[in-house]
């Protein structure tokens, strides 16, 4: 059984960073487009970053030049570097796998198969 465990969340102050982890396992995603979605209260999930097996990633362009995605297919886990926190990135943060074996990177959330339970970031001012 697949599965995704986000983890990094909290609380950290306006200009602080975070770093979320998730981890995979039950089944590699060496071959799967993997992403970052986050979802405020009252507002609809949004897409946040993710990235192929080759290292071609895709972010929202409020998040260019602040966040990163990476990921370590060896240890068959996804990151997300925080940098220049603010207020408004105050979500709950997803990671998510696609199921086919593509290179696109799709920023619908319904392209993406497998989910995390998601990690609470708050940004305080």
């Amino acid at each position: 059984q697949a599965q995704l465990v986000e983890s990094g969340g909290g609380l950290v102050q306006a200009g602080g960073s975070l770093r979320l982890s998730c981890a995979a396992s039950g089944r590699s995603f060496s071959n799967n487009v993997m992403g970052w979605f986050r979802q405020a209260p009252g507002k609809e999930r949004e897409f946040v970053a993710a990235i192929n097996w080759s290292g071609d990633s895709d972010y929202t362009d409020s998040m260019k030049g602040r966040f990163t995605i990476s990921r370590d297919n060896a240890k068959n886990t996804v990151f997300l570097l925080m940098n220049s926190l603010k207020p408004e990135d105050t979500a709950v943060y997803y990671c998510a796998a696609r199921l086919s074996r593509t290179k696109f990177i799709s920023q619908f959330p319904s392209q993406y198969a497998y989910w995390g339970q998601g990690t609470q970031v708050t940004v305080s001012s």
